[in-house]
């Protein structure tokens, strides 16, 4: 019998000045599907990588994200600012 994989899902806060993305919310199965449905309600923007997913998953809950997926963060949030700003239909 195959067992369906239960999804992950990891939430990440980011406020100017601070050092680095922190993991504020992780979770598997039912408790990854409330964390993906409270930050669609909230109209935050929910990336799909299983990858990066896995990697977060090892980070402790309120802990900053490992120096090592600095680029990785990075270039997702700078992708998502530019997303939201053209949505804005801002330059």
């Amino acid at each position: 019998m195959d067992e369906k994989p239960r999804p992950s899902a990891v939430a990440l806060a980011y406020h100017a000045g601070d050092a680095a993305p922190k993991v504020v919310a992780k979770g598997r199965g039912i408790v990854a599907q409330m964390i993906i449905e409270r930050a669609k309600e909230a109209g935050i923007y929910v990336h799909e990588s299983k990858e990066l997913v896995t990697l977060l998953m090892q980070v402790d809950l309120d802990d900053r994200i490992p120096p090592q997926l600095y680029l990785a963060v990075a270039e997702l949030l700078a992708w998502i600012y530019r997303l939201e700003h053209a949505e804005q239909g801002k330059p």
